[in-house]
């Protein structure tokens, strides 16, 4: 599903993010990758964020909730949100968090997407020198650690988008 899509990237009434077979591996075996959460995004290709729109004041809100975090409205349709956005703030994250089993660095940032949204997420990138404000970035999902089962966990993150992606100069 694309934003340019004529449904507008609403997702089928019957489909339940959080039970969403796109975000879930078909396999629980040791190689198998599963989501860090189910119904945050999609892993096909293009991996899409998942998220909200409400149909009384027309915003988009991510992770998907059922009612409108601007203006409580429970008329909220799922939807897949763009892939591709621009960087609107970084940072590099050093020493790991209390819990987190994930490699360090990593860089952090805030993604403005398409819809007007800015999303708080992993970066790709550690090294802040390498970025830069309105910088396009795409999205992809990339392994975090592997759990207690042997299993592969998966976030999402966003990458510096090839040089004359849309959005920005991808440098």
């Amino acid at each position: 599903m694309c934003p340019d899509d004529a449904d507008g990237g609403v997702l089928s009434p019957t489909t339940e993010p959080a039970a969403d077979a796109a975000t879930r591996a078909p396999a629980r075996g040791a190689d198998a990758a599963v989501p860090v959460r189910d119904g945050l995004f999609s892993a096909e290709a293009p991996p899409r964020l998942l998220g909200g729109r409400c149909g009384s004041c027309a915003s988009h809100h991510f992770p998907r909730a059922d009612t409108c975090p601007y203006c409580s409205s429970q008329d909220v349709a799922p939807v897949a949100l763009s892939a591709e956005g621009e960087l609107w703030a970084w940072t590099a994250v050093t020493a790991a968090p209390p819990g987190y089993r994930g490699e360090v660095p990593y860089g952090f940032g805030v993604v403005e997407l398409p819809e007007g949204l800015r999303v708080v997420a992993r970066l790709t990138e550690a090294d802040p020198g390498r970025l830069h404000a309105g910088q396009a970035m795409r999205l992809v999902v990339v392994p975090l650690h592997a759990d207690e089962a042997g299993q592969t966990v998966t976030t999402f993150a966003f990458a510096p988008a090839p040089a004359g992606a849309a959005g920005g100069d991808g440098t």
